[in-house]
């Protein structure tokens, strides 16, 4: 059956090799509908971002662009903010022919604007994988707010395996949200379930969160333990606008509170270009239950990390900056997001990532 692949399928896939682990897969990494990736044991400081490009292996454009080793074992190393590196995957996979793979930032990566992304033997495109693919698996990371300290098995992307055409058109999404409401609010579909921004926020000024330009460096592996005051500067608004500067990263808030019923997952994609001079970060995946009452979901925001960048920009309270693009399910999972996996982001509204301490 076409869809998404589900958590008890991903662990067939696992015990029958598509998916191979060194050391072997902890079930821990195991999510609703994707597989959380990690990181191995050394880290190449390369010039550029790149590609391998057909017919080409990433071990060979690494000779090519390599500047220096570093060695993840000992004490752990910091990427240094602004400098791009190539980690070796501590998982590879041998896809059957009529499977397809996606991957994703996971979402408290997104959150600290840590650029990472998954480049594959032969691929073209970064976090796509080809039905079939047989190989390595690479991260990309180039952190561009904060330095950050990593160490072997931190899990910074995640990945998802789908057979066939999993993408709801617009008459299916219309027709799942008349039957279970997938916004808290009238739907704006078009290729997709659009979002706004919410400047406006009950009882507060308070809007959001810039990134400070100069700051310390953030241990991955250290949840609930940094001053927010010391990384980030508190963006207010009293008449449901701000001014985003050139550079800038921010984290603010979607308007609408968004449903992910049990039987199909989501994406986060780009609006149009055409709506002004930023972007939507669009890190993470949004798993089955995620804002799914039953889950422990009602009233769930989506979180958005916006980059300015030509020329400074007028945001206002209700503006659409992105869109949800539904998938199929495979097979209904066994566990959904926030049902006793310890989800971080479940019921959630204008957050930090899980290593700031509550403002």
């Amino acid at each position: 059956m076409s869809g998404v692949i589900p958590n008890q399928q991903i662990e067939r896939l696992i015990a029958d090799g598509v998916i191979s682990a060194n050391p072997p897969v902890d079930p821990a990494q195991i999510q609703p509908a994707s597989l959380d990736l990690r990181l191995g044991t050394v880290a190449y400081r390369v010039r550029a971002s790149f590609l391998a490009g057909p017919n080409k292996s990433v071990a060979s454009r690494l000779a090519e662009f390599g500047m220096h080793e570093v060695d993840l074992t000992v004490k752990g190393a910091v990427l240094e903010k602004g400098c791009v590196y190539l980690v070796p995957l501590m998982e590879g996979l041998a896809l059957p022919k009529g499977m397809s793979a996606v991957t994703n930032a996971k979402s408290s990566t997104g959150r600290l604007d840590l650029l990472t992304r998954v480049i594959t033997d032969g691929g073209t495109e970064f976090d796509r994988i080809g039905a079939g693919y047989q190989g390595p698996l690479y991260a990309e990371i180039c952190p561009r707010s904060f330095s950050v300290l990593v160490r072997p098995g931190m899990r910074l992307n995640q990945i998802r395996f789908s057979a066939g055409d999993a993408t709801l058109d617009d008459a299916a999404l219309r027709a799942l949200h008349d039957k279970t409401p997938l916004v808290d609010r009238t739907p704006l579909i078009d290729e997709g379930l659009g979002f706004s921004v919410d400047l406006r926020l009950p009882g507060t000024t308070l809007v959001g969160y810039r990134a400070k330009p100069h700051t310390g460096v953030i241990d991955l592996d250290l949840l609930g333990h940094y001053a927010p005051r010391d990384f980030w500067e508190e963006v207010h608004s009293d008449n449901g606008q701000i001014i985003l500067d050139p550079g800038a990263f921010y984290i603010l808030v979607s308007r609408e509170a968004v449903t992910i019923p049990p039987q199909y997952a989501a994406e986060m994609a780009p609006y149009l270009a055409m709506v002004g001079e930023f972007r939507v970060h669009y890190a993470g995946f949004f798993d089955p239950g995620f804002g799914y009452a039953s889950a422990g979901g009602a009233g769930s925001r989506g979180v958005l990390e916006v980059r300015c960048h030509e020329a400074p920009f007028v945001l206002e309270h209700g503006q659409v900056v992105g869109r949800l693009v539904y998938e199929r399910m495979s097979a209904p999972p066994t566990q959904l997001y926030g049902a006793g996996i310890a989800s971080n982001y479940q019921g959630q509204g204008l957050k930090l990532s899980k290593h700031f301490a509550a403002p």
